[in-house]
């Protein structure tokens, strides 16, 4: 039932830092706007992505605003009739404590789950799933990600990244053969995280190599903290196989991804490992020794495991954000319902400021993660194949986000939070793991910093190269040259914003709009002073990655809460005070992050603190005596 789900802990971190690399590279060639301006280029492709755009400093709307409301009638219906027996399962069935303190979910509860459909969300009804939608999915899973984030991995591993690759890229006889299978009580897992194999993907060293009858590829090779590894039945494995390259007329190893069922023989698997959270879904090592794989069990093609993983990947990490805004809402509700009933110093705690930060924080930290949630889900059921990035963004924001309000709720509660009994630090140990899983939010945050600069990379270099023939590109030139001039002169506008949102809101968008425009311009900036050696300057791209995720999250519940407001919704005028809160100080923090990449004192003081981190790791500990010397 979830992208909770997608555990797998640092399995997924293998693709993403491997996608980092690509990028690495990728950016280092078409990046050089200086040196190598006398080469052709190809004229980069029109993507969609509102995040891809403000790296050129435009306001590419169309995802965004206005909100998508993607359900028809039949579907509205259809995700009504789950919703009530989903929630009553989880509030009368599930017991999260009792999960958590077994590290297992008991039989009882997993039939229940079964009978629910909960392992079979998105298979398509004619092979016995729900067949539901991408936002019919992310509010099932909301339900789940605010009970028992234990049984929410169990339920993504199984589906969200299980079998998702059969889903995606299976042929036909490989979805009549297995998805009804794993919609009937049969387990999947997706095996990609190796003993020897964490950031540099390059280093898995599980093989499949071609039988010499042609019949079946021989699997060797182990891997680790794979979900539902004690469990699954089928399983989507990756593994180095020698592929031919047609240019060059040599074999290399490419990573390529299989089908592969425990009944082959050799695949065996280690006891359930112990964990600091999330203790009831199976986290095990997996083995295979000379397992026989048909050949017609291939996924995807030959040496296209990188992007079949990718896929799976970027498809479902939507349904983290809906979990985990189910997760907030849990939090906040149970932080409010003490903090209106206990009295101190003769009055309630809610009536005191710091306390109402506190619940205003928490709650607008659930706003925009929702609103982001749904927000993906519904480009994706319209049929965007541009929302990586976005998705991307609401993987780190709701992680962050939900630590971050679980904390204060247990903070607000005080020792009671900090007991047993409040359920709060079960959640806030299952939490900690969404940081880590699915690509670090490190990792992420400088996917989301290069794939960007490479796109306006790419698109400055178009302008150079229009250059060398400008008869023919006097449009491109003159467009842009204007915009630098009347940019210098102080006569620019920032890309218009206000005709998007509802008037109410015009002051704020006006404000977004100004920080797309100043982020244009230092992404220009940093293009032309470093080059392709943005890479190695990860000190800027963190912070322009947080100035991307402040415009984003900006842009997003300005449409939402606009939408209520044009609809004169119940809640509009509350919606309408989170958007402008979280807009004012998000544009703040925007100001601030692009101010400080651009500012000498604060180079120094990132020169400063690389310093210091390579004396610490010189010392192997911290450097300096205590105060006594001894």
């Amino acid at each position: 039932m979830l992208k909770t789900g997608r555990v797998l802990i640092q399995k997924q971190n293998i693709l993403q830092n491997a996608l980092i690399q690509r990028c690495l590279s990728t950016t280092a060639v078409n990046l050089k706007t200086v040196q190598n301006a006398d080469k052709p280029s190809k004229v980069p492709s029109e993507d969609y992505s509102f995040v891809m755009n403000i790296f050129r400093g435009q306001v590419e709307a169309r995802q965004v605003f206005p909100y998508p409301n993607v359900l028809d009638e039949e579907q509205r219906d259809t995700l009504q009739t789950l919703v009530s027996p989903t929630t009553k399962f989880f509030e009368e069935e599930n017991d999260p404590a009792r999960n958590d303190s077994e590290e297992q979910i008991n039989e009882k509860t997993l039939k229940g789950l079964w009978d629910l459909g909960a392992f079979c969300l998105q298979v398509p009804q004619d092979v016995g799933g729900l067949g539901l939608t991408n936002t019919q999915y992310a509010r099932l899973v909301e339900i789940v990600g605010g009970n028992d984030l234990g049984v929410g991995i169990t339920l993504g591993a199984h589906q969200s990244i299980g079998f998702k690759g059969i889903l995606l890229f299976g042929n036909p006889e490989q979805k009549a053969k297995y998805l009804p299978r794993v919609c009937n009580g049969e387990f999947a897992a997706f095996c990609l995280t190796e003993p020897s194999s964490g950031s540099d993907a390059g280093s898995i060293r599980t093989r499949a190599e071609l039988s010499p009858d042609g019949k079946h590829y021989i699997l060797n090779g182990a891997k680790i903290w794979i979900s539902n590894g004690g469990l699954a039945e089928i399983m989507t494995v990756f593994a180095q196989t020698p592929v031919l390259d047609e240019k060059t007329g040599k074999t290399k190893d490419k990573v390529s991804a299989f089908i592969v069922e425990r009944s082959f023989g050799g695949v065996t698997n280690g006891p359930p490992e112990k964990k600091m959270g999330i203790k009831c879904s199976n986290t095990a090592e997996v083995y295979y020794d000379n397992v026989k794989i048909p050949v017609e069990n291939l996924l995807g093609g030959l040496g296209n495991g990188f992007k079949v993983a990718m896929n799976i990947l970027n498809n479902g990490r939507f349904g983290m954000a809906a979990a985990l805004s189910g997760t907030m809402k849990s939090c906040v509700k149970q932080a409010v319902e003490f903090a209106t009933q206990r009295t101190q110093f003769g009055q309630k705690i809610n009536t005191f400021g710091s306390i109402q930060e506190k619940i205003a924080r928490m709650t607008m930290l659930h706003y925009v993660t929702e609103s982001m949630a749904y927000m993906i889900s519904g480009n994706m059921d319209t049929g965007s194949q541009h929302y990586h990035l976005e998705a991307a963004i609401s993987k780190c924001f709701a992680s962050e986000a939900a630590w971050y309000v679980c904390d204060e709720a247990i903070q607000i509660m005080g020792g009671m939070g900090y007991m047993k009994g409040s359920g709060l630090e079960r959640v806030l140990r299952d939490l900690r793991i969404f940081r880590i899983f699915e690509g670090t939010n490190d990792i992420l945050r400088l996917f989301v910093a290069l794939t960007g600069i490479q796109y306006a990379g790419a698109h400055l270099k178009e302008l150079q190269n229009a250059f060398k023939n400008p008869t023919a590109n006097l449009g491109l030139i003159f467009e842009e040259a204007s915009k630098r001039m009347v940019r210098k002169v102080g006569l620019a506008s920032p890309p218009a914003m206000e005709h998007l949102v509802h008037k109410d809101l015009a002051s704020s968008a006006n404000s977004v709009a100004k920080s797309i425009d100043m982020f244009g311009q230092s992404i220009e900036m940093v293009l032309i002073k470093y080059g392709k050696n943005i890479v190695n300057e990860q000190f800027i791209l963190n912070r322009l990655a947080s100035a991307t995720f402040d415009i984003y999250t900006s842009a997003v519940v300005l449409s939402r809460a606009s939408q209520a407001l044009k609809e004169n919704s119940e809640t509009a005028n509350h919606e309408r005070l989170m958007a402008e809160a979280w807009t004012q100080e998000a544009t703040e923090r925007v100001a601030a992050n692009l101010k400080a990449i651009a500012t000498g004192k604060n180079l120094d003081t990132f020169s400063k603190m690389s310093t210091i981190s390579r004396n610490v790791c010189a010392a192997e500990g911290i450097v300096q005596l205590n105060p006594v010397k001894f």
